[in-house]
This record gives C-alpha cells, sequence and structure tokens, in this order.
C-alpha cells in the first residue's frame, strides 16, 4: 500500500471509477442545463464536450503534480468534498443566468455554464493520479497500478455515460440528479477526510454543499415538464380563453385551441392548411403521416375539416405524447394512431402508396435533427406517398437560409414538383421565419394556394432562383447546423 496511506486497492479502483462516472454525468447533465436557454445544436454539444475534455486534462495534469508535492492522504478527501459542493452550485447559478438573459445573451448562459463545469470536473479528474500515487509501492509495479486504474476511471466514465443516457434523465430530473451528485461526492469527500485527516476538515465544505443544495431547490424551474429531450410546458393564451402555447425549451412549438381545432395561430402552419385545401376538395377525408407530432394541430385541424381523415404521428417524446393528453385534452384512437418513435424509423416502417399527405415538422430544440432532412430520408417519404400524394416540411431559417435552400434543392432531388410558401420578404431574401416547403409528383396547384393565402404571403413555384447552388443534404453530408442561421432577435 503506497506510502503507508489506508487506501486499498478496492477503495482505490472504487475512486477512480467512481470519479469518473461523475464527471460524464455532470457533462450530459449539463447539455440538459443549458437546452432551454441556448438551444441544443451540434456546437452545443461539441461545446460542452470540449469544456468536460479540458477540465480533466487540467485535472489530470494538476492532480499528478500535486500528488508529488502533498501527500494525497491530505487532498484527496477534500477534493471530493469541494467537488461535490461545487456541483451543487451549477444548477441554481445556470439556471438564474438563464432566466435573467431569456431571450439573449447566449454566449453569458454558456459561459457561466463552463465556469461552473469546469471546476468540479477538474477536481474529480484529478482524483484517478493521487489515488494511483497511493498505490505505487515500486517502480516495478508502475504499469500495472497505472493501467489498472486508468482502464477502472474509463470503465466508470462508461458507465456514468451510459446511466445518465438510458436512466436517470429518462426516470428523474435533472435538479433530482444533480442534488444526488453532488450529495453522493460530499458524503464520499465527508468520509474519506474523516478517515485519512479528522473531522474538523470536513466542516467548510459540507456548509459549502447545504449552501449549494438550497440554493438548488429554490432555483427558477423553466420546465413544467423536463422530457429525456425537451423542457415542456403549456401556456394558456390571455387573449383567448381556450387557447394553449406549448413551448418545448425556449420555442413556442404549437398552438391549439381546445374548443376550437379549426383556428390556426401561426403563420406556417396556416401555409400548411393553405397547402391541402389547395390541393384536395373541400372536406375529402385524407390519410396522413405525421412526423413530429408537438400539439398535435394539424390533425385536429385536418380531422375537424375533413371528417374521415385518418392520422399516424411518430414523436420520439413520450412526455410530450402524456402532456397533450393531460393539457390538451388529445385523445387517441383509430383515426389518430399516435406512436412514440423516431421519425426516421417510422417512416421506413410505412407501406409503399400508403399515405396522401405526410407532414414533416420536427425539432430538436432550435434546429432541425439531420437525419430528417437527407435525400435518402426524402426518397422513403416519396415511396411512401400515393402517386397524387403531397409532402410538406416546416423548415425555420434566418439570415443567408443556406440550410433552407439545401432542404429545398434536397427536395428537388426526389420529387419533379417543388414550391415554397412563405412571407414574400423572406422570399426575396429580406428576412428570415418558416418557409414551408411543398413537394409532389404531379403539378402543384400554385393558383389555388395562393388564394388561401394572406397577402404578405407568396409561393416560389419553382424555386430554383431562390436555391441557387445550395447543396443537396444526404446521409453522408448533411452539416444542418452549420448551415443553420438561428433568430438572433
Amino acid at each position: 500500500m503506497g506510502e503507508g496511506g489506508p487506501v486499498g486497492q478496492k477503495l482505490a479502483i472504487a475512486l477512480a471509477f467512481g470519479s469518473s462516472a461523475a464527471v460524464m454525468v455532470l457533462e450530459l447533465v449539463s447539455l440538459r442545463l443549458v437546452a432551454p436557454y441556448i438551444g441544443l445544436t451540434l456546437e452545443t454539444n461539441t461545446a460542452v464536450i470540449g469544456v468536460a475534455l479540458a477540465a480533466i486534462a487540467t485535472g489530470a495534469a494538476l492532480g499528478g503534480r500535486f500528488a508529488d508535492v502533498v501527500p494525497p492522504q491530505r487532498t484527496l478527501g477534500p477534493l471530493f468534498l469541494l467537488s461535490g459542493a461545487l456541483v451543487m452550485l451549477i444548477l441554481p447559478v445556470v439556471r438564474w443566468t438563464g432566466e435573467a438573459l431569456r431571450g439573449g445573451g447566449n454566449e453569458l448562459v454558456f459561459l457561466v455554464l463552463a465556469v461552473t463545469l469546469f471546476a468540479p470536473a477538474s477536481l474529480l479528474a484529478a482524483v484517478t493520479p493521487m489515488v494511483t500515487k497511493l498505490r505505487l509501492d515500486s517502480l516495478a509495479q508502475t504499469g500495472t497500478v497505472v493501467g489498472r486504474l486508468s482502464a477502472y476511471a474509463t470503465v466508470g466514465g462508461i458507465v456514468g455515460t451510459v446511466l445518465t443516457g438510458f436512466v436517470f434523465v429518462a426516470t428523474v430530473p435533472t435538479s433530482t440528479i444533480i442534488l444526488t451528485l453532488g450529495a453522493t461526492l460530499v458524503v464520499v469527500g465527508a468520509a474519506l477526510t474523516f478517515l485519512l485527516r479528522g473531522v474538523q476538515a470536513a466542516v467548510k465544505p459540507v456548509a459549502l454543499a447545504v449552501v449549494g443544495a438550497t440554493l438548488t431547490l429554490v432555483a427558477p424551474r423553466p420546465c413544467e415538464v423536463e422530457t429525456a429531450y425537451h423542457c415542456a410546458r403549456v401556456v394558456a393564451d390571455p387573449n383567448r380563453e381556450s387557447g394553449r402555447t406549448l413551448y418545448l425549451d425556449q420555442a413556442r412549438h404549437s398552438y391549439v385551441d381546445l374548443k376550437d381545432p379549426t383556428y390556426l395561430e401561426f403563420e406556417y402552419i396556416k401555409s400548411f392548411a393553405a397547402a391541402i385545401n389547395g390541393t384536395w376538395a373541400e372536406g375529402q377525408p385524407l390519410n396522413a403521416l405525421h412526423v413530429g407530432g408537438g400539439g398535435l394541430t394539424m390533425p385536429r385541424y385536418l380531422t375537424a375539416t375533413r371528417p374521415g381523415s385518418k392520422h399516424q404521428v411518430y414523436e420520439i417524446d413520450k412526455a410530450v405524447v402524456e402532456l397533450d393528453k393531460r393539457e390538451l385534452g388529445v385523445q387517441t384512437g383509430p383515426d389518430l394512431v399516435v406512436t412514440v418513435e423516431d421519425g426516421r424509423l417510422g417512416v421506413r416502417d410505412e407501406e409503399t402508396d400508403s399515405r396522401d399527405l405526410v407532414i414533416m415538422d420536427a425539432f430538436s430544440g432550435l434546429s432541425v435533427p439531420w437525419h430528417l432532412t437527407t435525400r435518402e430520408l426524402v426518397s422513403d417519404v416519396r415511396r411512401v406517398l400515393r402517386p397524387d400524394g403531397l409532402y410538406l416540411i416546416n423548415v425555420i431559417d434566418y439570415g443567408a437560409a443556406k440550410f433552407a435552400k439545401a432542404e429545398i434543392k434536397t427536395a428537388q432531388a426526389q420529387f419533379p414538383y417543388v414550391a415554397v410558401i412563405a412571407r414574400k420578404d423572406e422570399l426575396s431574401g429580406h428576412s428570415g421565419g418558416n418557409f414551408v416547403v411543398a413537394a409532389s409528383d404531379k403539378p402543384i396547384d400554385v393558383p389555388g394556394i395562393v388564394g388561401r393565402l394572406e397577402p404578405s404571403m407568396g409561393v416560389l413555384d419553382p424555386p430554383d432562383g431562390f436555391v441557387g447552388d445550395a447543396p443537396v443534404l444526404t446521409d453522408d453530408y448533411a452539416p444542418v447546423d452549420q448551415l443553420l442561421t438561428p433568430h438572433s432577435g
């Protein structure tokens, strides 16, 4: 046993395993903390992973250095104590900052998260080199000891990742995960400190942890329901008694009138309705497939205006479906089947020539799941549609609208007829917002659609001049997050 310290092999393995697992839990939970305020994109994921890796590298380097300067027996317990206390401060600090800057200040929100994540992750990463020092009896055992503890630390990271992604996030709120993790680290730190240094050294960090836990309990809660994918809530419309808005993270995702399903609030939903009503005779029932459920506004509308219509909805977030049923009055049945499944897999399982209408309205935070944008997916949609069917896509983009143009170009790569519905200022390149892409194997009835749009709206058919030399998105090349320009207002 190295340096005569009371850290046996099993305890050393447990500490290396547990500290690495804790770092990975922190990393994944941090992504959920910032999603309601800055969205969840490839760049956000990359940046948080980068911060976590930088913290691991820093902690490993400093932990090894201090293990050679200060006896690890004196620092091991306080490392866990202090990291646990700092973990408990992450949620209140990030949420108070996010609520104060809601609608702006994304860079500051992320900076606050980066600092609050980096500090405890660095402390936890310093644990493995310190317990390694305690386990070194001779130079002849160096390779074995270092290799064994590094391996267990890696396994701990894997276990922390799997448990967080498949168990913790799916079953308990983020606040509970953070409080439990922080408390566990504090308890472990207190026990180690008492074992190695005595009770007095544990008092201050424990007090800091109590403060952090208290702040976590009183911190703002942006969620009514914290799902596996979103921070969800339903808000009543103060100007319309029966109006309800479904928010997913910080975005208004769906609007529903509980008493009047024919009332459409959002502009792009009105464009969907205009495209559908300009294509089929009034009241004609449709067999529709919806990728992305949200508040199920379109299934309600089509059921009310086209009795006898059949709907298959693929919604990946089970908690959103449950929220729809509980607060938005959704009733599923033979005419409205809601399946909790990834939309790409759902489309793949659909029968050929089975649907009149396919509506793509799926988002992950402020971005679009890239695998729902590609040529291969559009090809599968075309297979599912009947020869006179219609494919409608909701695309949100701003600035140069590079993503919107790429999505339009991708639809053109599969369908012979493609039109774009949007505000006239959006189509002229002077602003951004929602673009509704309509694609079909038969000519699109543009006059029929235009006659049902508001004067501010227009239709591009064909949209070649607008699209220009935009790339076609494929499963091999779909840089959605890089093409997308988020709303800066």
